[in-house]
């Protein structure tokens, strides 16, 4: 099976999106990530959910995952106030900065491949430096696990 009949239409943000706004289209379509795209419309990096979680915990709580244990405050609250005021651009992981990607012949192996190696939970297909869509981790194991 090649990537690009895995590939499919994903949602989308700009740089300049709210990062609010972009934490609640992750959670209302349980999304794994959002593909992010400059003015043009070029996507130039993908937004990990993972990556936005990581606003509910203090860094203090990151560095040391025992006082976990011990906090109380709302996540709600917490993540709201980490991200207001933040564009995407702000909260976009350096080592996803590039949309991570494959070409559209490229195996299921080769998709697999990229996407462990750099953690991403998506990856985009192109053809002849277009976009022609997005494999979501879930996508690529319910193609690999179909077979089982």
């Amino acid at each position: 099976m090649q990537a690009a009949q895995l590939a499919e239409d994903y949602p989308a943000v700009s740089l300049d999106t709210d990062a609010l706004d972009a934490a609640r289209l992750l959670a209302e379509h349980r999304l794994p990530g959002l593909v992010v795209t400059n003015a043009s419309g070029t996507a130039v990096a993908v937004l990990p959910a993972s990556q936005v979680v990581r606003f509910i915990v203090p860094t203090y709580v990151l560095d040391d995952p025992a006082l976990a244990g011990v906090l109380t405050e709302s996540m709600c609250d917490r993540v709201s106030h980490k991200l207001r005021g933040k564009k995407v651009r702000d909260v976009i992981p350096e080592r996803l900065s590039n949309v991570p990607a494959v070409a559209a012949d490229d195996t299921v192996v080769e998709v697999a491949t990229l996407m462990a190696r750099l953690r991403s939970p998506l990856i985009a297909v192109m053809k002849d430096e277009h976009l022609i869509g997005i494999i979501t981790a879930s996508r690529l194991l319910a193609a690999t696990l179909s077979d089982c």
